[in-house]
């Protein structure tokens, strides 16, 4: 599990694709990473299957199944691009931001970021990202309810809801997201991976059922 909160940021090195395989390279600082760990690329959950290190950074390999490269943005990134990085989250450990599977549900597209004050320098000012979400994810967001976007723990400031279920999340970005984030690198157009709530999600699943309750520590107890 995860928590949105992002650690560091790392540069896509190389994507390789095979015959029904897709490996990723990504350069970072030298995280608390093993091989066979856990690790968060912008949002999403992958498996670290070889380490280099060299010089106080780390290059890590990972492999993307089928489904991870249909619902995310990951294979089609070039060399050079910016990934968000976050390892699990240890037992116990504060959840700081929200809960966060990795289990991407797709992509949206940045309509734009722009500073609430143009005047001021990019460290001293927040700012408004616009996102295209899909009518799948749509049905999720909620304003001032919790989405992951790029694997960041971010709260929906208002929804523009469109015609077929999908619509508009704006969202509004401190400057220390800004400044900590691949979010100053993205582009209008640019794809972006999405994770809607989990306890959204299960609200669906269960549909209404009277006395029930739902609190993090059934989330917890029950996987998520």
């Amino acid at each position: 599990m995860f928590t949105g909160l992002i650690e560091a940021t790392g540069t896509i090195h190389g994507v390789e694709r095979r015959s029904g395989l897709c490996r990723i390279a990504v350069s970072a600082p030298d995280l608390a990473l093993r091989t066979g760990d856990s690790i968060a690329v912008s949002g999403v959950c992958l498996t670290a299957i070889e380490i280099l290190r060299q010089g106080g950074a780390l290059t890590f390999y990972a492999d993307l199944a089928a489904e991870t490269v249909s619902r995310t943005s990951l294979a089609d990134l070039p060399p050079g691009s910016m990934v968000n990085l976050e390892l699990p989250t240890p037992a116990g450990a504060p959840l700081g931001g929200h809960i966060v599977q990795g289990h991407v549900d797709g992509t949206g597209e940045v309509i734009g970021l722009e500073p609430l004050h143009p005047a001021a320098s990019p460290e001293a000012t927040d700012w408004r990202l616009r996102v295209s979400v899909p009518a799948e994810i749509g049905a999720y967001v909620v304003e001032k309810g919790s989405i992951a976007i790029e694997g960041i723990s971010l709260t929906v400031a208002r929804w523009e809801p469109g015609a077929a279920g999908g619509g508009v999340a704006q969202i509004a970005i401190i400057p220390h997201t800004y400044a900590h984030t691949n979010l100053r690198a993205l582009a209008p157009g640019a794809k972006v991976n999405l994770e809607a709530d989990v306890a959204m999600k299960f609200l669906e699943r269960r549909g209404p059922k009277a006395g029930f309750e739902l609190t993090l520590e059934y989330l917890i107890a029950n996987g998520y």
